[in-house]
């Protein structure tokens, strides 16, 4: 299982960006079970709404929905987790993080308050890094 936060969410589904395809393969190929919360949802709703992000979207010809759309296909909803004892100081990220514990799931982001936390979250059974970088971070 993996949980990625909305700047990687985005980098996978608007911006295309390189440290991306190790991640976009394991996904459309089903290797990785992609999961989220109705407010992570809610959340990259309101990212893509920012004038910098619609910019880009309006550049590259794709609208907000479609994204929405590629995430509810790619993903999978599940119930907001309980807050758990690593807290982040940004409380914007604990959602990610609490889910991350819940499921003993890996968890991609680019936020420094996230991946400070990286030594904590391991015997919690979190993996966290900013990209997957190859097949065999899978395991």
């Amino acid at each position: 299982m993996i949980v990625l936060d909305t700047n990687i969410v985005l980098d996978l589904l608007v911006f295309d960006d390189p440290a991306t395809p190790a991640l976009q393969a394991a996904l459309a190929r089903r290797e990785l079970q992609w999961i989220a919360t109705p407010a992570m949802r809610e959340e990259l709703a309101r990212v893509l709404a920012y004038p910098h992000i619609a910019a880009r979207l309006a550049y590259d010809q794709l609208g907000a929905a479609e994204v929405l759309a590629a995430f509810d296909r790619q993903v999978q909803i599940v119930d907001t987790a309980p807050r758990g004892s690593c807290i982040c100081k940004d409380p914007d990220d604990q959602k990610f993080i609490d889910l991350a514990v819940a499921h003993r799931a890996r968890l991609l982001s680019k936020d420094h308050a996230v991946l400070r936390l990286r030594k904590r979250l391991l015997p919690l059974g979190v993996h966290t890094a900013r990209a997957l970088e190859a097949p065999a971070e899978l395991i």
